[in-house]
């Protein structure tokens, strides 16, 4: 046995788990190289179709190749995650999750190695996604401690767990209309959160809904975790961390993950004298890299990137909607549009619905380009870029947080409604533009955000990016809890409590 197979026989084994959708999947990839640069071995087990779509259209075999210690499983076949955005989809997938992943679990937790005979040592701890308890149920039965990672913001988390309050308080289920009425009791947010800013999961009539039910037993479960890893910084959700530890007092805040990844990687690039990559991709899309050559030719500053997220699904009609204020605002934009964004209602419509994107192109060839999907993080890093119109998915909110890039958002469901409150009532680096989708408010808001306000939002967004690279730099908060996660790891500490 050479002496990197002993280094790695001797070096903790951990089992990543995401819940097999592209937010979660990307973050705890990026958490898995993280750990992988501190030699820790990782078995990173996505579902069968996430697997499929990694090897096609990312680069991470490539790039994990260089970590002898990183090890690609998969769950078997038999998990759709093509519902996800459909009524009762939520639900379907935690069923066929916890049908096919339990028994996968058990026979890979019964293993003397538990990695398939790749000359793994035996795993010594599981980080699973936050909303998967059916980690931490099979891992109790063998022993083994559980970290729990939420891939959403620390304010949205701490929204769900405040749910059991708020329908004490009968400020759940909702009665009447008015969406504006002030949510009170969650606590952190009593002086601007309104029902129209809790998780779409809670605009429910019936508390027994699955979907409701599922988020919400999952959420009540993490104080049965060792420890709970948030993708955020102390500088950005400070307050509402401290509402959380009173639950889950060993939380581990080591974002913005993205960028945390980055710096570290140019640091061990120096270190070890060894040649790395820029491009770095886990993405589950095929990514159109013209729009990079489109942004060369940009002003700076000028151009308007619009994505819905990987998620997300629309109307033709809003489509249009949002395409004539898109268009009328007289911004450059580059837009996002997935084969698969807009809803066909029926068969009759659906032929057109597949028609829209390109007639969409050919209106807007002076201003606009379109692809179906982007190397994000590199276009909000670009220097033509000055505002985002998003989704308010997290992954999203951090990455333009980072490049000090105002957003405009129009959240979609789950967590993305509490965090486009956020961005635009609390830390006022862009506007809020939830449940509305009219041309005339699109355009106004577009100009607002990249003509008007233009200056001011820029100045409150460089500022928050300069405090989210501070926290990952040596010495800020998330270097020091990263370390302290990984010392953890390396210890079995999570072992004796």
């Amino acid at each position: 046995m050479d002496q990197v197979q002993q280094q790695q026989q001797l070096s903790p084994h951990v089992l990543i788990f995401p819940f097999p959708a592209q937010g979660h999947v990307n973050s705890m990839l990026k958490l898995s190289e993280l750990l992988c640069l501190a030699g820790i071995n990782i078995t990173f087990l996505a579902s069968y179709n996430i697997h499929n779509r990694l090897l096609r259209h990312s680069n991470v075999i490539s790039r994990f190749s260089k970590y002898p210690g990183f090890n690609l499983e998969h769950l078997p076949d038999g998990i759709n995650e093509n519902n996800i955005h459909t009524p009762g989809g939520v639900m379907e997938l935690y069923t066929a999750l916890r049908s096919i992943g339990r028994p996968f679990l058990t026979e890979l937790l019964s293993k003397d190695s538990g990695d398939g005979g790749k000359n793994m040592p035996p795993l010594t701890c599981i980080i699973a996604d936050g909303i998967l308890s059916v980690a931490l149920d099979v891992a109790q039965e063998f022993g083994l401690p559980v970290l729990y990672f939420r891939t959403i913001s620390a304010l949205a988390f701490w929204a769900y767990f405040c749910i059991p309050q708020l329908i004490e308080a009968g400020e759940l289920p909702f009665s009447g209309n008015d969406m504006d009425l002030p949510i009170v009791n969650v606590k952190g947010m009593e002086g601007f959160l309104r029902r129209r800013d809790l998780p779409s999961f809670c605009r429910v009539d019936d508390l027994t809904n699955p979907d409701f039910n599922s988020l919400l037993n999952e959420t009540l479960q993490t104080p049965r975790a060792k420890g709970l890893i948030l993708n955020t910084f102390e500088d950005l959700e400070g307050p509402i961390l401290s509402h959380i530890r009173t639950h889950c007092p060993n939380l581990y805040t080591i974002g913005p993950l993205h960028a945390h990844l980055k710096t570290r990687l140019q640091v061990h690039t120096l270190n070890s004298n060894s040649d790395s990559s820029s491009y770095s991709s886990n993405s589950l899309w095929e990514e159109d890299r013209s729009c990079i050559n489109w942004l060369d030719k940009q002003p700076y500053k000028s151009v308007l990137y619009v994505s819905f997220g990987s998620i997300t699904i629309i109307t033709r009609e809003k489509l249009w909607e949002f395409w004539h204020g898109i268009v009328n605002s007289g911004v450059r934009f580059l837009w996002v549009i997935r084969p698969d964004l807009i809803r066909a209602w029926n068969d009759e419509l659906e032929s057109s619905n597949k028609s829209t994107p390109m007639q969409l192109e050919e209106a807007t060839k002076e201003r606009g380009h379109m692809v179906e999907w982007a190397p994000q993080e590199e276009v909000l890093a670009h220097p033509a870029v000055a505002g985002f119109l998003t989704h308010s998915g997290w992954n999203s909110t951090l990455e333009s947080i980072v490049e000090g890039v105002p957003m405009l958002c129009w959240p979609y469901f789950a967590d993305q409604q509490p965090n486009s409150r956020f961005v635009g009532e609390v830390w006022k680096i862009g506007l809020d533009m939830k449940d509305t989708c009219d041309r005339r408010i699109v355009e106004k808001m577009i100009r607002d955000l990249m003509v008007e306000r233009k200056d001011e939002l820029l100045h409150r967004a460089d500022h928050m990016a300069k405090l989210a690279r501070k926290s990952i730099e040596k010495g800020g908060s998330s270097f020091c809890n990263l370390e302290r996660l990984i010392d953890d790891i390396k210890s079995a500490y999570f072992n004796g409590c």
